[in-house]
C-alpha cells in the first residue's frame, strides 16, 4: 500500500502547473499531511491564482477526479487545429446545449474545450451572444488560454492571439458574404 501512495504522491511535484477539471490550469506548492476525523491524508495543495483560490487534494483521489498534468504540445496543436474547423452546433434547444457545453469545459479535456470555443465564437460580423453564451465562451476561452500559456511558457496576451489566429482560420470566417450566410445559419439555431 506505501508504494501506491508513494507513486501516486510523485505523479505531481511541488511547483508544477497541473489542470484541475472544474477550475483549470493550477500550481501544486506542496504536498501536506492532515489529520481528518480521525485518518491521516496525504494532500496536494493547488493554487489558482486566478481565481485566488487555494484546493487541497487528497492523493489518492487526485485521478479519480480529473486532475492532470498539462498537455503536451502536440495536444495544444490539435486544440489550435479544432479551431479552426466548422462549429457544430446540434439543433437542440440552447438548455440542452448549454449543459453538454459546461460538461466539455468541466472534463477537463483541452480537445473538448476548443470544441467549445470553436462552437461559440462569434465574429464581430455576426450577431451579439446571448448572456449564457457569452460565459459559457469566455469560460471555455479562459481554460484555453491558461492551458496553451502554461505549456509554451507564454503570456496570457501571446496565447490568446494564437487561438485568435485559429479562430480567423476557420471556414466561413474569412470573407465577407460568407460572414453573411454565418449570421443566417445561426439565426436559424437560436430559432430551432
Amino acid at each position: 500500500m506505501s508504494t501506491k501512495k508513494t507513486t501516486q504522491r510523485d505523479i505531481f511535484k511541488p511547483g508544477e502547473f497541473i489542470v484541475y477539471p472544474a477550475h483549470g490550469v493550477g500550481q501544486v506548492t506542496t504536498i501536506e499531511e492532515q489529520e481528518i476525523a480521525g485518518f491521516k491524508l496525504e494532500l496536494f495543495v493547488v493554487n489558482f491564482t486566478k481565481e485566488k483560490m487555494t484546493l487541497r487534494v487528497p492523493v489518492a483521489k487526485a485521478a479519480s477526479v480529473g486532475m492532470r498534468k498539462l498537455s503536451d504540445a502536440s495536444a495544444i496543436a490539435k486544440a489550435l487545429d479544432v479551431l479552426t474547423g466548422r462549429a457544430r452546433v446540434k439543433r437542440t434547444m440552447w438548455s440542452r446545449r448549454a449543459q453538454e457545453y459546461e460538461a466539455k469545459i468541466n472534463s477537463g479535456d483541452l480537445i473538448a474545450v476548443a470544441e467549445v470555443v470553436r462552437d461559440l465564437y462569434r465574429s464581430e460580423a455576426q450577431p451579439e451572444q446571448s448572456y449564457s453564451e457569452r460565459q459559457l465562451f469566455e469560460t471555455a476561452l479562459a481554460r484555453l488560454v491558461d492551458e496553451i500559456a502554461a505549456v509554451d511558457g507564454s503570456t496570457e496576451t501571446e496565447a490568446m492571439k494564437r487561438v485568435e489566429t485559429s479562430l480567423a482560420k476557420g471556414p466561413r470566417r474569412t470573407r465577407g458574404a460568407d460572414a453573411t450566410d454565418a449570421d443566417n445559419d445561426d439565426a436559424s439555431d437560436e430559432a430551432a
